[in-house]
Formats: C-alpha cells, sequence, structure tokens
C-alpha cells in the first residue's frame, strides 16, 4: 500500500485510563489514506529534546465517518509521554500506513485476543470484521480491572470476555486459562500483547488446530525495514517485523 507523510490535527484526546491516552486525529484536507487492522503508523514526537525518534504506534480505530485515526498511547518513556500530553488542534506529523495486517475472511468465526495495550489493533479488527458480517468474539486479559481498555467500545462489536490476574473482573487468571477454551470453537485467532501471552495463545490454537495469527510488538525505529531494529526469527529467516509484519501467522513464527 502507498505510504503517506501527514500532518494530521489532534481533534480530541481523552485518558481512558491514568497513563493512557486516545488521541484522535484528522485529516482538514481530505479523507485520510486506506489502511488495514494490523497495521502501524510512526508518529514524530515534537516538543521532546530526548526523543529522536518517531514512535510506532498500532491504528486503534480508523472512523470513516468522521475522517478520524485514532491511536492509543501508553505513556511508559519521555516520547509517549509527550504525546499523551498534547492538546487539542496540535499537529502530528506521522507516516501511515506501514506493514501488513490481520487477514479477514467473511466466512470465518473469530476470536480476538488481547492483553494490555495489545488490544489496541484488535478494536480496529473487530470493527471491519463486524463490517464484512461477522461477529467477533474478545478475550481482553489484564492485572486488574483498572487496567482493561476500551471494554464498552469492544461491547459494541461483539461479545467480551474477560481474564484479571488478581480475579476483579472476569475471571481469576490469564486469557489461556478462560473457559471460553473449552466451551467454544473458532476458525481463527487474532492476538496481540505482551509476548508470554501470545506464545500462549499460539501454542493452545496449535494445540486445538485452529489457524492464529499474532502482531508483534517487537522494538522498532524506522519502521521501513531499513535499520533492522525489529528483526525476528522465523521459519523464512529473519524478518524486519516492521516490513514483513507486525502480523505473521504463528506457525511462522520459531515460538
Amino acid at each position: 500500500m502507498k505510504k503517506y507523510i501527514l500532518d494530521l490535527e489532534l481533534r480530541h484526546i481523552s485518558e481512558p485510563r491514568p497513563g493512557y491516552a486516545v488521541l484522535q486525529l484528522t485529516d482538514p484536507r481530505g479523507p485520510l489514506p486506506a489502511m488495514v487492522p494490523g497495521q502501524f503508523v510512526e508518529v514524530r514526537v515534537d516538543g521532546s529534546p530526548s526523543t529522536f525518534l518517531r514512535r510506532p504506534i498500532s491504528i486503534n480505530v480508523v472512523d470513516r465517518e468522521a475522517n478520524e485515526l485514532w491511536l492509543l498511547v501508553h505513556a511508559v518513556g519521555e516520547g509517549t509521554r509527550t504525546l499523551a500530553h498534547l492538546k487539542e488542534g496540535d499537529v502530528v506529523n506521522v507516516v501511515l500506513p506501514l506493514g501488513h495486517g490481520f487477514t479477514m475472511q467473511a466466512s470465518k468465526s473469530y476470536l480476538l485476543v488481547g492483553g494490555g495495550v495489545g488490544t489496541a489493533p484488535l478494536l480496529y479488527l473487530g470493527q471491519e470484521l463486524v463490517s464484512m458480517g461477522c461477529k467477533p468474539t474478545f478475550l481482553l486479559g489484564a492485572r486488574t480491572a483498572d487496567d482493561l481498555l476500551q471494554l464498552d467500545l469492544f461491547r459494541r462489536l461483539g461479545e467480551v470476555f474477560v481474564t484479571t490476574e488478581d480475579g476483579s473482573d472476569g475471571e481469576r487468571g490469564f486469557v489461556t486459562q478462560h473457559s471460553l477454551w473449552t466451551s467454544a470453537s473458532f476458525d481463527r485467532i487474532c492476538t496481540c500483547g505482551p509476548k508470554p501471552m501470545m506464545v500462549a495463545v499460539a501454542r493452545l490454537a496449535r494445540e486445538k488446530g485452529i489457524a492464529c495469527e499474532a502482531s508483534l510488538e517487537n522494538m522498532m525505529a524506522c519502521g521501513l525495514g531499513a535499520c533492522l531494529c525489529c528483526v525476528e526469527d522465523t521459519t523464512d529467516g529473519n524478518v524486519c517485523v516492521c516490513k514483513e509484519g507486525p502480523v505473521f501467522s504463528t506457525d511462522k513464527l520459531k515460538w
């Protein structure tokens, strides 16, 4: 897909949980480019003297009617903290869309499994699956109920199941321990989140004979496959996650 460098306007910023921000960006000059679930953007961080590289952020939502791109930002470092403190009306320079997204098939039943900020791309994926006539099921995990993100938006798209490590919401434990795995069956699984979680989901999917795709979150710099910062060892050899992924069939990953 063609890539663009755009100055987008921050139309609205919200804080779904302390330490997180949702940036709702728009292009006042015209429609946003085509983007698919699982792709990401590289955001330039202005106003941070210690942040020299763009920050890769998953596409959270694309609202065509409002001409908005949503980015869910976890403020964990100087760069992301700067983004989380932007003001409405600020200009945000982005490179987009980058990478390859999830496989979507209208006739399949999907289980979307996410943890932490890794749930971000699953919201757009769910949105697009619904537009294709699918009714996705979501399985979302977090340490506590306070760490669950955007549940109201997920519930608009499909049935949502939750696990928390402390049992404060949903079933206690990890996503791979939820009773859903024994009470329902699916054609495809898509997952994004901490690597140990994705490895466990991929192993469970393999045991059940279900096709599974994972969106990797390797550390990235350029986002274009030039710096070799995000290399992953796969059955096809070492590949750049930003260029060949970030979404891979788990059969290709040497987990």
